[in-house]
């Protein structure tokens, strides 16, 4: 890696020993690490239940928030429900940026005429321009089966004939309160932008809270609106989003208000898997007494949502899901707040909010790649160690290095290093074992951990002789 050399040492160290690294480079790693940070905590328990349920039940009072809906109203249709989002946005902080994010559509797909998408945008400057977004959709659909039509969705990720996103005409002015789909993730964002405004801690990334327009129509808000980020090489740290996360009563009598799902998209140590495990760990500091529950995929067979548009940008981003769904009540007339779970809510805000202010006060996840791509990581002079190089992370003191068996999906292990960018493990085969490394901010916080990833070879074609 050009450059290392001039700004870094080689720290040497066995595996699972600690005696070879630096006196001060110790006492540093154990005085920079707390187990919870106070502001964190803070914050975390400025979530307000009855707040999400206010907000919940305004947005549902709309009516419908189709995309294709009314917008000149000023109490029905997604207009009004929009107009009311920005000013609430606005109203919660001067601190907040509250714009439009609009596309003009031309008619496509679930698009039956041209219209104007609005997405709408808070931003909370950060120290760095690097983003955290928390998101969630408020568009609202009725597609509504008839009764007695088969509801199975196919196993090959698209929908059965009987399934409503795929029925050729909707009623878009009909009643979709959508309450929980997506009442809950809009809700949940909008009272998360208000946490971190009032919160007074100065991060050094840049918060994005947005309500999407256009999810039931195919992504078409969010997936706009990460194109364009992609083309203005905007820096994406994390995209927290949330679709149907307020109901801890399933449509098969289930109840579980103790957990909730996270879809990540693959492959194995993606960046959306390692900022998927980042969750579940530090939901375990903060919010202990939720349990996180880690999809390895990309979200629920046949269904979709916006984290998706992220991931197709090559930025990191996850899904939050409710435990158990009841299916009979989404893209419905019948999603109403009563069946809603607002204490539930609560919960998942607060893992949200937990999860997203660790990734904007920690420093960038190290690069662990050459300008081209290829993975940081040797054998070393003898052929047989671990030899492991990152780019500095700005604001790191100090970094932490990682290490799993192979057939292992979780890391086992791990080491603190100090201010470091070099580290050789003797004897330590890059072949038995997955590495990664994180790094550590002065106030002891952690950021993703960026996994070194084995190629996958490329096979040409062998040419026969004829």
């Amino acid at each position: 890696m050009s450059g290392l050399s001039t700004r870094s040492r080689w720290l040497r160290v066995a595996l699972l020993t600690a005696h070879a690294l630096p006196t001060a480079a110790i006492a540093h790693a154990q005085t920079i690490r707390p187990d919870a940070d106070p502001r964190i905590a803070t914050l975390v328990a400025a979530v307000s239940q009855p707040r999400l349920q206010a907000t919940a039940t305004s947005l549902a009072g709309f009516g419908t928030r189709s995309t294709l809906s009314d917008t000149l109203s000023s109490t029905r249709g997604i207009g009004a429900a929009r107009r009311w989002i920005y000013n609430e946005f606005t109203r919660l902080s001067p601190k907040l940026q509250v714009s439009y994010d609009r596309h003009l559509l031309a008619q496509q797909g679930r698009i039956s005429r041209e219209v104007e998408l609005v997405n709408v945008v808070a931003v909370l400057p950060g120290k760095s321009a690097r983003r955290v977004y928390i998101t969630g959709h408020y568009d609202t659909v009725n597609s509504r089966r008839p009764a007695g039509t088969d509801a199975t969705a196919t196993a090959g990720g698209g929908a059965a004939p009987s399934q409503p996103l795929v029925r050729p005409t909707i009623n878009n002015d009909a009643d979709a309160p959508g309450a929980n789909d997506d009442g809950s993730g809009t809700s949940l964002t909008m009272e998360l932008a208000r946490v971190f405004a009032e919160s007074g801690i100065d991060f050094d990334a840049t918060l994005v809270f947005v309500t999407w327009a256009g999810e039931e129509q195919g992504l078409i808000g969010s997936m706009a609106h990460a194109t364009a980020l992609r083309n203005a090489k905007g820096v994406v740290e994390a995209n927290f989003n949330n679709d149907i996360v307020g109901s801890s009563l399933g449509g098969n009598g289930i109840i579980d208000g103790e957990s909730v799902k996270i879809y990540s998209l693959g492959p194995e140590d993606s960046p959306n898997r390692s900022l998927a495990r980042y969750v579940q760990r530090v939901a375990g500091t903060y919010v202990p007494s939720h349990t996180i529950r880690l999809m390895a995929r990309e979200d629920r067979f046949g269904r979709g949502s916006d984290h998706s548009s992220f991931t197709a940008n090559d930025f990191p981003a996850i899904v939050f899901r409710e435990a158990n769904e009841n299916y009979e009540r989404q893209h419905s007339p019948d999603d109403k707040l009563e069946g809603m779970d607002f204490r539930y809510l609560a919960q998942n805000a607060r893992v949200n909010a937990a999860s997203a202010a660790s990734v904007a006060l920690a420093p960038p996840a190290p690069r662990v790649t050459t300008n081209g791509g290829s993975a940081t990581i040797g054998r070393g002079r003898s052929g047989y160690d671990a030899s492991l190089q990152w780019q500095p992370s700005p604001g790191a003191v100090a970094y932490r290095v990682y290490w799993r068996d192979a057939w292992t999906n979780d890391w086992q292990k791990s080491q603190g290093v100090g201010n470091v960018t070099q580290l050789l493990m003797p004897n330590v085969s890059i072949d038995d074992y997955v590495f990664g490394v994180a790094a550590i901010g002065a106030d002891g916080n952690e950021s993703v951990i960026s996994a070194y990833v084995s190629p996958v070879r490329k096979m040409t074609d062998v040419l026969l002789k004829k």
